[in-house]
């Protein structure tokens, strides 16, 4: 396909998402969460009468697969029924033996959590043949540099702000015999070098900071970018600026405010089952307390919370409310019923559950709608770009593999972005 052909391509998918995004929008951007009654519940009654009657155990098998989701709600809102065709991608993973041939042995991969062992194979597995020195953006300790190196027979530089990751990264490429070196640089700071002919790959790298590899690498005509990003919400502006002149031009364009980008990252891989217990207990106990706060205060609006200790649930709810209270500079009367409202909040989390479900068959296709304007940024800076699945969901989530190579002979569009 001609790169022209591949921009309308991607112009296309991320103008379909995008009105699809803004037709829904009273269903995915109140956080049910936050809002105890949501205004899509009036809207669509039958669908909120359809949620409130599922069992526990068909929230369980549904929260792992919005396409089934998707398939109920859509005989109350029908325009659902898009989903499947809004969130289609190639798979750019190769064959399975492939994919192990470029995963670090575990006796090399010392310090580095098997999950991420097997992330960096994925995503090394994609990208080849490597066929020019490589810049790890934000590599962390150099799990993903070291992989590179030992698969593409490339010289490997890392970038990584925190100097003990630094060190910690350069001793393992070291003692391995890695032809890796890692740099201490803050790649948010202007002005930047980049060193030529070489190509930028990043890792679940967040918000700002695969941006800023976006458009520096972009700037400086690297040869080739690859990037799976992460956490878009981690980000200055608290309204999301799209990067592609396309996107910003078009009149009915969604404009998502930081919170809202959140949504992109709730989809997470099963957690062993004591996590999921105690993240579920403190989920109640929280809900419990908005209840109580909002009787209290006389209003009908949330006061979030920062994180608390784990030792705090082994207190109980009463001395979870004290410490929340005390946070807030609330009073707690003597008569509180903290029984009633710990019942509240069991039953606030049910109804939260099931909101959630109808609320996460965006996550994708808003996750999507960001990484597809990556994607026509990049082809207008010159670029030809891939864009699909690097590994399975079950792996990471976070799987899209956006992978652009310069094309000989183009110009980058010129942008106003810093």
């Amino acid at each position: 396909m001609s790169v022209q052909g591949c921009a309308e391509s991607y112009y296309s998918r991320w103008k379909a998402l995008n009105d699809w995004l803004v037709l829904h929008q009273p269903i995915w951007q109140p956080a049910p969460f936050t809002e105890p009654r949501p205004d899509w519940v009036q809207l669509y009654p039958e669908l909120a009468g359809m949620v409130a009657e599922l069992t526990d155990a068909e929230c369980d098998e549904l929260e792992g697969d919005p396409g089934v989701v998707v398939k109920k709600a859509s005989r109350f809102v029908p325009e659902l029924g898009y989903y499947s065709d809004m969130v289609k991608l190639p798979e750019l993973s190769p064959r399975p033996a492939d994919v192990m041939a470029a995963t670090l042995p575990e006796v090399r991969a010392k310090d580095m959590p098997g999950r991420k062992r097997e992330q960096a194979g994925a995503f090394t597995a994609a990208l080849k043949p490597l066929q020019q020195p490589i810049l790890d953006w934000c590599c962390g300790k150099g799990h993903l540099s070291r992989t590179l190196a030992a698969q593409g027979h490339q010289s490997v530089d890392g970038y990584e702000w925190n100097p003990e990751l630094v060190a910690g990264g350069n001793r393992l490429a070291e003692h391995f015999g890695d032809a890796v070196q890692i740099h201490c640089r803050d790649v948010m700071a202007q002005n930047l070098p980049l060193p030529d002919d070489t190509h930028g790959v990043a890792l679940h790298a967040c918000g700002d900071l695969h941006r800023q590899l976006l458009m520096q690498g972009a700037a400086a005509g690297l040869p080739r970018l690859s990037i799976s990003p992460c956490c878009y919400h981690k980000t200055v502006d608290n309204v999301h600026k799209a990067l592609s002149e396309r996107a910003t031009d078009y009149a009915n364009r969604l404009v998502p405010h930081r919170s809202d980008l959140r949504l992109a990252l709730r989809e997470t891989v099963t957690a062993p089952a004591g996590v999921r217990k105690r993240t579920r207990t403190l989920s109640q106990w929280r809900l419990g307390f908005d209840g109580l706060q909002r009787a209290l205060r006389g209003a009908d609006d949330y006061l979030s919370l920062p994180s608390c200790s784990p030792r705090l649930l082994g207190k109980g709810f009463p001395a979870f409310c004290s410490w929340a209270a005390g946070i807030k500079q609330l009073h707690l009367p003597a008569s509180t019923d903290f029984e009633a409202w710990r019942a509240y909040g069991v039953q606030r989390h049910a109804e939260v559950r099931r909101h959630e479900l109808i609320r996460h068959v965006f996550r994708r296709p808003l996750e999507l709608w960001l990484v597809l304007d990556y994607a026509m940024y990049l082809e207008e800076q010159g670029y030809r770009v891939r864009l699909g699945h690097f590994c399975a969901r079950s792996l990471t989530p976070r799987n899209l593999l956006l992978d652009a190579v310069r094309v000989c002979g183009t110009q980058p569009a010129r942008h106003s972005h810093p």
